[in-house]
Order: C-alpha cells, then sequence, then structure tokens
C-alpha cells in the first residue's frame, strides 16, 4: 500500500508541475520598433510592455479591417508558430484593436499605441491600419513558440510618397499566378502600393483579350529564346499568358494587401507578339514571328493604319474592365520610326493630321503622340489616365500623362518633374533591380553598370536644384526588374531582395539616410526574408 501511495504521490506531483508549465508564461522576446521602413516618430511612454500571445485577440470591427486582422494572423503564425484570434467585441484585455479613426491624418500613416494591457494601431484609412500591422510584424526578432513583448510607446507614421512602385516584367520570362501573388507578398513587407505588371513585348502576349483570341493563341508562345548574350537560340517553343480570371483575381489579392495593379501594354513599340498574331497591324504585312531575342526591333504598330485604333479599342477596353486602377501604363518607350518614314499609310496620316517639324519634336514623332493620344482619350472617357516611360516627354506628349522616367540624362532622358510632368522616378542608374550587384556575379543582366545596394539606398529622388513645384511634380519612386536574364522566379527574388529594403526606405522615410544604421536594421530584416522563404542575396 505504501509503494502504491508514494506511485499516485509521484503521478500528482508530475500533474502538477505540468499544469503550472502550462499556465505559466511562455518565454518572450521583446520586439524592437527599429524596423525597415524605419518609423517617424517613437515614443516610448514607460508603462510596462504589451505580452502578445497564443491568447491575445485581434478586435477587427468592419470588413476592411478583418481582411487585415487576418492577414495579421498569418504573419504572426508564420514567426510564432501561434494563431491569433479575430474578433468583433471588446475584451477587457490583451487585445489588439484595428480602426482607421485617425482621419486628421494623411493617407495611408498610421498611430500605434502600446500598453501593458492593449495596443491600438489607428490608421488614416484601412491601408494606414495595414502598414501600422506591418510594423508590428517587422518589430518581432524571435523564434516559433515564444511570446512577443511589445515595448509600450506611441509610434506615428506615414508614407514619404503617394506612389511607391514595384515592377515585374512577365513577358520575357513567365512566371505562373501563384509566383506573382508572392511577388506581391515582398511588395506589402516593404509598404510598396503599386504594383507596375509588364504584360505585353515583342517576346510575348502573356493577358486574355477575349475578343482577340489570336494573342494568346500565337502571340503568346516564341519558337525558342536567345542563350544569353551568345547569339545562338535553343528550339524550345517558350510560352505562358494569363487568364481574365486569373488576372482578376490577382487583382483582388493585391487589393486586399492595399497594392494596386497597373498593367503595362506597351506601345507602338515592342509589338511584335501582336503583329506575329495579326499581320495586318504592321507597316508592311509581315510575316512576323514573336521575338527570339531581346533588345528593340524596327516593326511597330502601324498609325496609317484604322484598323489599329480599332484594335487598340477593343485590347484597352477589355484591359480596363479587368483592371480597376486609375493608371493604366501605354509605354511609349524605344520606338523606332524607320517603318513609319517609309510606309505610305503614315506618310498620308501626317499630312491628313496636319503635323509638322518644329524646334520640339518631328512629324513622325508627333505621329506617334496621336495614336498614344487616341488610348488615351479612350481611356480618359472611363475615367483612366495613362502612365508612359519618359520617352513621351520627347514626342511633347500631354501634361495630363504620368511620366515614368528611367533613362539618365547622358543616355538623353529628360525629367518629366522639371517639364511640369506628375513623374514617378525610376532611374536605370540606380533602381534597375535586374542589373547585377557587382562584377563578378552571374545572376542577373550582365550589363556594364552595376548597382549594389549601397548605391540603391544612395539615390535621392528629388534632387537640391528642383524647385518647390517641381518637387511636388514628383509623386514617387519605383523599382524595376526585367526579366531577359532572370529565367527563374528564385532568381527574381535574388535580384530584388534585399535591394527593394533600400527602395523602401526611398519612397517612405523622409529624414537623413544613414547607410550604416540601415544595414544594422537590414541584418534583422533578412531574417523575416528567412522566415517567409524569400530567396535573397547575402549581405557581402
Amino acid at each position: 500500500m505504501g509503494k502504491i501511495s508514494n506511485i499516485i504521490r509521484g503521478v500528482v506531483s508530475i500533474a502538477v508541475i505540468w499544469l503550472a508549465a502550462s499556465c505559466a508564461p511562455g518565454q518572450a522576446v521583446e520586439a524592437d520598433y527599429n524596423v525597415i521602413p524605419l518609423p517617424h516618430s517613437v515614443r516610448s511612454s514607460g508603462s510596462d510592455p504589451f505580452r502578445m500571445s497564443a491568447s491575445t485577440t485581434v478586435v477587427a470591427v468592419d470588413s476592411a479591417q478583418v481582411v487585415n486582422a487576418e492577414l495579421f494572423a498569418e504573419y504572426i503564425k508564420t514567426l510564432t508558430g501561434f494563431r491569433l484570434k479575430i474578433t468583433d467585441r471588446m475584451p477587457s484585455e490583451n487585445y489588439i484593436r484595428l480602426a482607421a479613426s485617425n482621419e486628421d491624418a494623411a493617407p495611408e500613416s498610421y498611430r500605434i499605441t502600446v500598453a501593458s494591457d492593449s495596443i491600438v494601431v489607428e490608421g488614416a484609412d484601412a491601408a494606414g491600419t495595414f502598414y501600422g500591422l506591418q510594423t508590428l510584424r517587422k518589430a518581432i526578432r524571435g523564434g516559433r513558440g515564444d511570446d512577443v513583448l511589445y515595448p509600450a510607446a506611441v509610434i506615428e507614421d506615414g508614407p514619404r510618397f503617394s506612389y511607391r512602385g514595384g515592377h515585374l516584367d512577365c513577358v520575357r520570362h513567365f512566371f505562373p499566378a501563384d509566383s506573382v501573388k508572392t511577388y506581391i507578398d515582398i511588395l506589402a513587407l516593404h509598404n510598396i502600393n503599386r504594383f507596375h505588371w509588364h504584360l505585353t513585348d515583342d517576346q510575348g502576349w502573356r493577358i486574355e483579350i477575349r475578343s482577340l483570341p489570336e494573342l494568346t493563341k500565337k502571340g503568346s508562345v516564341r519558337s525558342g529564346t536567345i542563350i544569353g548574350n551568345s547569339g545562338q537560340y535553343d528550339s524550345v517553343p517558350y510560352g505562358g499568358y494569363y487568364t481574365q480570371t486569373e488576372l482578376r483575381d490577382i487583382v483582388a489579392y493585391a487589393a486586399d494587401r492595399h497594392i494596386t495593379v497597373i498593367p503595362e501594354i506597351d506601345l507602338p513599340g515592342h509589338m511584335v507578339a501582336a503583329l506575329t498574331s495579326y499581320p495586318s497591324l504592321g507597316c508592311t504585312g509581315g510575316p512576323y514571328e514573336v521575338y527570339r531575342r531581346w533588345g528593340v526591333t524596327d516593326d511597330i504598330l502601324c498609325a496609317g493604319n484604322d484598323s489599329v485604333y480599332v484594335f487598340l479599342d477593343k485590347v484597352f477596353d477589355e484591359v480596363a474592365d479587368v483592371f480597376p486602377s486609375e493608371l493604366i501604363h501605354i509605354g511609349g518607350d524605344e520606338v523606332p520610326h524607320g517603318k513609319w518614314e517609309k510606309c505610305p499609310r503614315c506618310q498620308a496620316k501626317i499630312k491628313e493630321l496636319g503635323l509638322k517639324d518644329d524646334a520640339r519634336s518631328t512629324a513622325v514623332q508627333k505621329l506617334q503622340n496621336h495614336i498614344m493620344k487616341h488610348v488615351s482619350d479612350r481611356l480618359a472617357a472611363k475615367g483612366r489616365r495613362v502612365i508612359g516611360w519618359d520617352e513621351l516627354i520627347d514626342n511633347g506628349f500631354d501634361t495630363t500623362a504620368v511620366i515614368m522616367s528611367w533613362r539618365s540624362p547622358q543616355d538623353g532622358g529628360q525629367d518629366g518633374a522639371a517639364f511640369g510632368y506628375k513623374t514617378v522616378r525610376v532611374p536605370n542608374t540606380h533602381l534597375y533591380f535586374d542589373y547585377q550587384y557587382a562584377e563578378g556575379d552571374t545572376i542577373g543582366a550582365p550589363y556594364w553598370r552595376k548597382i549594389p545596394l549601397d548605391s540603391v539606398y544612395a539615390y535621392n529622388p528629388i534632387p537640391k536644384c528642383f524647385t518647390a513645384e517641381q518637387a511636388a511634380n514628383v509623386i514617387g519612386v519605383q523599382g524595376n526588374v526585367w526579366t531577359e536574364f532572370i529565367p527563374s522566379f528564385r532568381e527574381v527574388q535574388y535580384m530584388a531582395l534585399p535591394r527593394m529594403a533600400a527602395l523602401a526606405e526611398l519612397q517612405w522615410c523622409d529624414s537623413p539616410k544613414d547607410y550604416e544604421a540601415f544595414l544594422v536594421r537590414l541584418k534583422y530584416f533578412l531574417n523575416l526574408y528567412e522566415e517567409e522563404g524569400y530567396n535573397y542575396r547575402p549581405l557581402d
């Protein structure tokens, strides 16, 4: 009997110890608000920290905040292993409340108030609340299974630029819808709110236009691809395109993360895939072949052919139906005009329109304006606005267009902001993330220019020589990823990360730059890349 009593007492003791351990607070790590991008203001309140654990509740009282809460719960689960509960009722303590009540603040800004019993995230709007939650997510520096101690503080923050862009070329190399969604997740992590999606070019047509089925039947597949810079080609058919169902799904996925998708249909050049599908749209009538190499071709849409304008109406009517964004990108870059100079129909159109050379542009350049103005007017009737590359300035295009400045002055580029255009800065000297990081790299475009991380961070979107009016014309900054030399999505991530972290600070922060302090924060930020499974270039 004594032995049995001892056994019982031992079992009870073990049970008590287990119960005490299961009820005790878990191991905790302290959060750090020195994140990327760095918040504008963090004021310590001096009280006890807030402990986020598996028992913490997220309070969301409207549909937009429910979406924010669900995303935040997934982020926290990835980092800690536990999933937060979501409710529309206010508990007495241990909660994170989401609101969009900070209406006097600038769009997309937020205030976080951390107390011992609660965290309140107040956005100026639902997007602002989302970015506040991103800051809470990024502040975690611990392992799975740990509670998180958020130091008591008041954080006030908001973006420098309204347009914060990330670009991806899915033409030269095609990436399936799931990869595009992952790219959108990466943009969201960096507080980027515009996804510029390059969908058509000489090397392929990637968007379904139901009224023009040949575009994807013929134009989405090339018969082979150039091998590097060798001048040799493989003979492997390469293609792919997105259905309108997929496109709408991606648009909705991005909207949940407060990202607007801006599609690009590049014209009147970069159109060989369309000419292959419908040869009558070209000046010569073909035959054409979806381009197997990179670079610029002489074959462009025939501006003197009335059927081209019908074609463009069909394309952009469907584009506008699928994509609700105010801005639609219509390209306008790298357009050789040689075929127009020899084409009787184009010359007749120039005469019909009364176009003449002047000090600003030639009659042929003005013909390019005519075809692009047709698209601009069509979209304006639907409440949309066009954005295009800085070559539009060369042709004296209407200043209602937004300019995306990509060329350096030595490459012939002109600054849209200086000419009165609202402008997004995306210089190929600093923000082309397909360019290799350094000499000796084997991934990325092997061009003469290398763009290391510190070069991205050093870029100044608003030169000191700008007037106040010119500075106000700069509405944003964007990083571009062209994919001629990036065949896999893992390589896309490697080329974008961590340069996108430096871009995020250019887009969001207006405080003086401190590259060394940024690198300290970046070392912790890379842990998030690891937890999310993103591929990135390690720091040197």
